[in-house]
Formats: C-alpha cells, sequence, structure tokens
C-alpha cells in the first residue's frame, strides 16, 4: 500500500507500475468487447428485421429499442456501478459486469422474439454498466498523472479500432451463420478477458466512497425510459400530439426534473449536481452528449442506406465504415499532440467542425451517387471524432481527483450513451415521420392495414411491395427514405454546430492533468465528505 500527503501524487506500487501497458491492452479488450457489440448490431439491423427464419421480423420501433434497451439500462446504472466500484473495488465490478454482459450476450443469441431480444440486450446493458467505468477508473489508478492523457488517448482509439472491426466482423457472421452469431462472437472473448483481467488488473478503491442513492437512481431510468418510450412512439405514430406520445414525454420530463432536486439536496447524491458549476466539466460533458446525439441517429438510418437503398451486403456495408474507423483509429492517439500544439478548445471546435461538414456531406447521397463520396464523409467524421474525444475525456477526468476517477468516468460514459440513446429516439422519429410523411401518397392503393405496415420503413414497403405484387412501390420508398435522410443529417449538423459553439466559447485554452489526487472538488461540489489526500492502490 502506498500513502501521499495532500498536493502530492500518490506513487503508484512499482509491480503495477511495471505492467500498466499490459493492464491497459487488458482493459482495452474489456472496452472492445462492448462497443465492438454495438458496431456489429448496426450492421445485423437489417437482416433482424427480416421476417422468420432468417430474422426476427423486428420493426423499426424494435430495433430502437433493441439500442435503447441496452442504453438506458447502461447510462441508468452508471452513476451506481461507479460508486459501487469506488466502494467495493473496481477490479470486483470489472469482472462482474463482464460476467453479466457475457451471459446476456448469450441469451440475446437464442432469442426467439423482437421482445425477447430486448429485454437480453438489457441485461447486457447492465452488464456494460459496470465494465465501462472500471476501465477508465483503473487506467487513472494504475498510470502516473504525466502519463495519463497517452493512455487516455490509446484507450478512445481503442473505440475506433472496435468500430473498425465492428462491422467487418458482423458481416463475415451475417453471411456465414445466422443472425445471433453477432452476439454469441462475444462469449469466448469476455471468457478469454475474464481470465487475463483476473492475473493482471489490480484493485483499487476510493478511500471515502459516497452512500448509493436509490431514489434517484430510480427517478434517473423512469424519468430517461418514459421521455424516449414517447419520442419513439411519437415517431411510429408520427402523431407526437397523440397520448400515447406526449403523456409518457411528460412524464420523463417531470421525472428528470424530480432527479435534479432531489439531487441537489440528498446528503449523497448519485449524480453530484454541483460539479457542474465548473464550466469546463459542463461544457465537456455536453459536448460528449451532443456528439452522440448526432452520431447515434446517423449511423441508426446508414446501415439501411447501404444495404436497402444501395443494395450491398451486410459483408459490404461493413467494410464501408472502415474509413470512419480507420480515421479514429490513426488520429485519437496522437490527439493529445494536437492539443498540446493549438490547446483544447481550439481542438475541441475544429473536430466538431469536422463532424458537421461530414453530416452536410449526407446532403450529397442519392440513390447513385459513386460510393466514394460516402468513405470520404466517413474519413472525415472520424478524424473529427479523434480530435473531440480524448481532449474532452481528459478535461472531465482533469475536473476531479483521482479518488473519484470512478464517479467521472461514470459520468462521462452517461453522457455519452444518454446522449446517443436520445440520438435513436428523436432522430429515429424524425426519420420515421419524414418516411412516412413522404411514401404515404403512394401507399393510398392498399388497404388500411398493410398501408400502416408498409409505412413503418424503407424495408416494410419494401416487404409489402414484394408481397403484394406492386413492384412500382419501391423506387417511391427508395426516394423517400433518401429524403428523410437528408432531413435527419440536417439536424444532426444543426446540433453538432452548436456544439462547436459550446466547445470554442466555453472550453479554455489549456487544461490542467486529470486525476490529481488531494485536489478539491470542483467549488460548491461538495458532498459532505472531504476528500482524502490519501489513496491507497492494492496490487
Amino acid at each position: 500500500m502506498t500513502t501521499a500527503v495532500a498536493g502530492a501524487a500518490p506513487r503508484v506500487p512499482e509491480a503495477i507500475h511495471r505492467r500498466r501497458w499490459a493492464i491497459l491492452g487488458t482493459l482495452i479488450l474489456a472496452l472492445l468487447v462492448v462497443v465492438l457489440d454495438n458496431s456489429i448490431l448496426n450492421v445485423a439491423m437489417k437482416t433482424i428485421a427480416t421476417p422468420a427464419p432468417v430474422g426476427l421480423g423486428a420493426s423499426q420501433s424494435d430495433l430502437e429499442w433493441a439500442i435503447n434497451s441496452y442504453t438506458l439500462v447502461f447510462a441508468g446504472l452508471l452513476f451506481t456501478s461507479g460508486l459501487l466500484g469506488d466502494r467495493f473495488g473496481r477490479k470486483k465490478a470489472l469482472l462482474t459486469g463482464m460476467l453479466i454482459f457475457g451471459a446476456g450476450s448469450l441469451l440475446s443469441a437464442l432469442a426467439t422474439s423482437p421482445g425477447q431480444l430486448i429485454a437480453f440486450r438489457a441485461v447486457m446493458g447492465l452488464g456494460g454498466a459496470f465494465v465501462m467505468p472500471a476501465t477508465l477508473a483503473i487506467i487513472m489508478n494504475v498510470f502516473e498523472r504525466h502519463e495519463q492523457p497517452k493512455a487516455i488517448g490509446i484507450w478512445a482509439g481503442a473505440v475506433g479500432l472496435a468500430i473498425a472491426i465492428g462491422p467487418i466482423t458482423g458481416g463475415l457472421l451475417i453471411e456465414h451463420f445466422w443472425w445471433g452469431s453477432v452476439f454469441l462472437i462475444n462469449v469466448p472473448i469476455v471468457v478469454v478477458a475474464l481470465v487475463v483481467m483476473t492475473l493482471l488488473v489490480p484493485d483499487s478503491r476510493d478511500p471515502n466512497p459516497g452512500k448509493l442513492d436509490p431514489v434517484g437512481v430510480l427517478l434517473s431510468i423512469v424519468g430517461l425510459v418514459a421521455l424516449i418510450y414517447g419520442i419513439i412512439k411519437g415517431g411510429d405514430l408520427a402523431d407526437f400530439t397523440a397520448a400515447a406520445a406526449w403523456v409518457p414525454v411528460l412524464i420523463g420530463v417531470l421525472a428528470l426534473v424530480a432527479f435534479v432536486f432531489y439531487e441537489k439536496r440528498v446528503e449523497h447524491p448519485a449524480l453530484n449536481v454541483g460539479w457542474f458549476r465548473d464550466k469546463v466539466f459542463a461544457t465537456s460533458v455536453t459536448v460528449v452528449g451532443m456528439v452522440f446525439f448526432a452520431l447515434m441517429g446517423v449511423s441508426f438510418f446508414g446501415v439501411f442506406y447501404t444495404q436497402s437503398v444501395r443494395g450491398y451486403s451486410a459483408l459490404a456495408s461493413g467494410a464501408l465504415m472502415l474509413p470512419l474507423a480507420c480515421a479514429q483509429l490513426i488520429f485519437a492517439p496522437r490527439a493529445r499532440l494536437v492539443v498540446d500544439k493549438f490547446g483544447v478548445r481550439a481542438t475541441c471546435a475544429g473536430g466538431m467542425a469536422l463532424i458537421a461538414i461530414a453530416f452536410l456531406g449526407y446532403l450529397l447521397l442519392g440513390r447513385t451517387t459513386p460510393i466514394w463520396v460516402l468513405e470520404v464523409i466517413g474519413f472525415i467524421m472520424g478524424a473529427g471524432m479523434a480530435h473531440v474525444m480524448p481532449p474532452v475525456t481528459v478535461a472531465i477526468m482533469g475536473s476531479l481527483p483521482r479518488e473519484k476517477a470512478g464517479a467521472g468516468s461514470a459520468i462521462n460514459n452517461t453522457f455519452r450513451q444518454v446522449g446517443g440513446s436520445l440520438g435513436v429516439a428523436v432522430l429515429g422519429a424524425v426519420l420515421s415521420t419524414s418516411y412516412r410523411n413522404g411514401i404515404a401518397g403512394h401507399l393510398a392503393p392498399l388497404p388500411q392495414p398493410l398501408r400502416d405496415k408498409a409505412g413503418e420503413s424503407v424495408e416494410a414497403t419494401v416487404g409489402v411491395a414484394q408481397s403484394t405484387g406492386r413492384p412500382g412501390l419501391i423506387n417511391p420508398a427508395f426516394d423517400s427514405f433518401v429524403h428523410a435522410m437528408h432531413v435527419v443529417a440536417t439536424v444532426s449538423a444543426g446540433v453538432t454546430l452548436l456544439g462547436v459553439a459550446l466547445a470554442w466559447f466555453f472550453l479554455p485554452a489549456r487544461i490542467a492533468a486529470p486525476g490529481r489526487p488531494g485536489d478539491p472538488v470542483p467549488a460548491d461540489a461538495q458532498t459532505g465528505d472531504a476528500v482524502p489526500a490519501v489513496q491507497s492502490t492494492k496490487a
């Protein structure tokens, strides 16, 4: 055990210091399996939407919930899982999360209906909620302060690697096996990761952790689920004035407002809202949420553009995502060098601007546009992402002392997941509404039940056209989808440009190194417990 006096960084034990890069590699393996799953799922969505026995016959709403059941549980429990890791040990949280994630993957692979898939994806979200905060918190505790930005850059670059290999892996599995194989592939990776992490990863904990906050967690989950359910329902109905849409939205907003007020008054909050008084912290997490709001919404329609409209196979569709992933893989580990030269503000704002340009590039895509245009767009977007996420992550972690690494990691990942979940819901609803409005006039000759079914998505329209012998519906369906895609891309570009302004005006030119042990929590952010100056790390 090592100790440090206030204001000085505690030394990492020599045995742990020597194997720190091996530990980072092990943690990246855990990160890969969690991120890999979502990137694989994107490629498999069209197949899952196909009627049995090939797929599950999932509707667009089912697919949105297959994504959001994971992200909602993930986001809703991140606060608590971060606190549990800080209290009982981050290694224990990591191993428990991987075990649950592996079990959820196996169950998802064996699902026989969209409802089962949605439920088992929620189990995977429960496991992921323990894995993600633990990986970043452990990194903060095994690396010395001067190496933390480099380690975080590699950690962020691993996301690019997962995005790179996920679609290709998913495409290969879909072409040679059944759709459930995209989840089954996680199981052997989890087994290997559990063995290696047990042997290599040290345990660490906050010597003065906060207490659990079950009321706050419940309010956050109810608020997020109700809000997103109402948004998705409004998109399904193409009518947000329907009670089935606005009532859940209202309940969600009220629950989230109650959550904020409760967290401000409770002695040991799940989310310390006082931290948001720190301008750098608040801006950083907001930028994270906005990036993933826009990105997840576009990722959702991208697979239908390449597979349904353009006719590429699942494997080829996955390969088309390589430029985006490779750009992240190339630039993310080097983003710290750009930050050193130009500063956090310019790097993040520039990265967000590149992402906005990429979204506007989607307006160039039509039914016959050369596919290299999509490749260029993907590379620009990946380069932008690579220059936003690492410095913003460092800024978030630098706003808190090392002892609160679990909480900081949890908040970082929470805003990423909530932003992505809202992106899928809101932009998915925009896509559904725009598509339904565009195709409605062409569906008038169909009987009412078939008309409702055909209006759900481009896949549903094509399916009805083929089953009823009406090939004349297919071209209007593709045209309507491309128009809806342009609407979503425009909204995404607008959100990202707002993020550019936030980064430029509210982020500092330079930030302090992350995880300064003994430093105080940001002003007015005390929980009632003093942050100790002594950090213990157990090998």
